[in-house]
C-alpha cells in the first residue's frame, strides 16, 4: 500500500530534480521511491557494495588454481 508523504525543499533543487527524472524517462515520485529503498536497507549490505564498488578496478589479471586460492 503506497503512503503520501509530504517533504519540503527549495523549488529550483525540486525543479532540476524533476528535469532530471523526466530526462530518464521517469518521475520525482518513482526515484524518491528508489532512493527510499536504497536507505532503507541494512547498512552493513550499503557499506559492502560502497566498498565493492571502490574496489571495481582491481583486476587480477589472470584466472587463479585452487590451489593458489586456498594458500595461506
Amino acid at each position: 500500500m503506497l503512503k503520501n508523504i509530504t517533504l519540503s525543499a527549495e523549488e529550483e533543487l525540486i525543479r532540476k530534480a524533476r528535469e532530471r527524472a523526466q530526462r530518464e524517462r521517469s518521475t520525482l515520485n518513482a526515484e524518491f521511491r528508489k532512493w527510499l529503498q536504497r536507505y532503507s536497507h541494512d547498512i552493513k549490505t550499503t557499506d559492502y557494495h560502497a566498498l565493492m564498488e571502490k574496489l571495481n578496478y582491481a583486476k587480477p589479471g589472470r584466472s587463479f588454481t585452487r590451489d593458489e586460492m586456498n594458500e595461506r
